[in-house]
């Protein structure tokens, strides 16, 4: 008879941390995103970058608590372009426009407030821009709603430099913040249904407001006691002539980043602004390697990144640059005018260039589900 034996815990969970993906390439591709939404102001462009986060969420994120918090930031983003209209609508707009569609009442302003108005004309070209402008912005933050769904923040955490671990914990504490407070709300809300008590308007608000600053609270404190029984703060013995490198690489490749990026920007350092940034960005990162002597810490089954990591940063990065290429050699076609008021057009191969930010569902992993044992922190 074969000697059937379960899995080792072990195995299970080696097993599951191999089908993740690395946690940074996420973020690069959902920045990708983000930088390519910033290159244009077309609505049906927008619209397609959204659709294609959308798409990739809801095939690519696990089932966490912490991912569900794309629907938040997606209503974030509604509020945002909502909020950015209602001010074209009541402060005015320096758009002129022939086509009015409303006149509100104008409250008169002291002379000191000239170049602002409170009422008056509201025109289609004003709302248009408005529409577009914080379209953009929106789709800015979808974006960044879908790194928070797809990367696992302390995973993030642990492939941070040495350097920067400092820096990393607050920053994955903030990025947290908002899946935590989520996560809570909607827990809250579910008890409050099942006893039968309110849990909309304003009287539910309140009621629920305050469990969850209490919990916030409370998790503030077992963070800080879990930080403090593991040595968070520490750091190692290191000679000074190392210190004195570090800090003096690490400066100096921050100036040399600056410097290069002004060149660049500029007319008169092209000939000079790629290799003082190239320059720069070697000698930073020389002293993010000799900072990390200073970290005293060690990575239980660190994540690597493979040639899925690459690929799912690639597509992000290609949406950017073929965008911003797109922008420079035809800015009418990513940026349609208002004045006068003219129907945007879907440009085709700024399109397709968008669609490659559709490779991440066919070659990164399955995400495991919430049954899948976790794998120690």
């Amino acid at each position: 008879m074969a000697d059937v034996r379960a899995p080792r815990l072990g195995a299970r969970t080696a097993a599951g941390h191999g089908r993740q993906l690395h946690p940074g390439a996420w973020w690069l591709w959902s920045l990708g995103l983000g930088t390519a939404a910033t290159r244009t102001t077309n609505p049906l462009l927008l619209a397609l970058l959204v659709a294609v986060s959308a798409y990739v969420v809801a095939t690519c994120r696990p089932d966490t608590p912490w991912a569900r918090s794309y629907a938040a930031f997606v209503k974030l983003a509604l509020a945002v372009l909502l909020i950015r209209l209602f001010f074209a609508v009541a402060l005015g707009s320096p758009i002129p426009g022939t086509h009015v569609l409303v006149t509100l009442p104008e409250v008169p302003l002291p002379h000191w407030a000239q170049g602002i108005r409170l009422g008056g004309e509201v025109t289609a070209e004003a709302l248009v821009f408005a529409l577009y402008d914080g379209l953009k912005l929106a789709t800015l933050l979808i974006c960044v709603g879908a790194a928070n769904a797809l990367a696992n923040p302390a995973r993030l955490l642990k492939s941070l430099p040495g350097a920067l671990y400092e820096i990393g914990v607050a920053v994955v504490v903030a990025l947290t913040f908002a899946p935590n407070l989520i996560a809570d709300v909607q827990r809250l809300r579910a008890a409050r249904r099942l006893r039968g008590r309110p849990d909309k308007g304003v009287r539910g608000l309140l009621q629920v407001g305050l469990p969850v600053l209490e919990g916030a609270l409370e998790r503030s404190v077992a963070l800080a006691a879990a930080m403090d029984a593991r040595g968070y703060g520490r750091t190692a013995d290191v000679p000074a002539p190392v210190r004195r490198t570090t800090a003096a690489l690490t400066l100096g490749g921050l100036l040399g980043v600056c410097a290069g990026t002004y060149g660049l920007l500029t007319a008169e350092g092209g000939t000079y602004g790629l290799p003082l940034l190239l320059a720069g960005l070697v000698a930073a990162l020389g002293g993010l390697r000799l900072g990390g002597r200073r970290s005293i810490r060690t990575r239980y089954r660190p994540d690597h990144w493979g040639v899925r990591a690459w690929l799912v940063a690639g597509s992000g990065a290609a949406v950017a640059a073929l965008l911003a290429l797109a922008a420079s050699a035809d800015p009418d076609a990513l940026h349609p005018g208002v004045v006068p008021l003219v129907a945007p057009a879907l440009p085709l191969w700024p399109a397709a260039a968008v669609l490659v930010g559709l490779l991440p569902p066919f070659v990164a992993p399955t995400p495991a589900s919430a049954s899948a044992p976790e794998e120690p922190s």
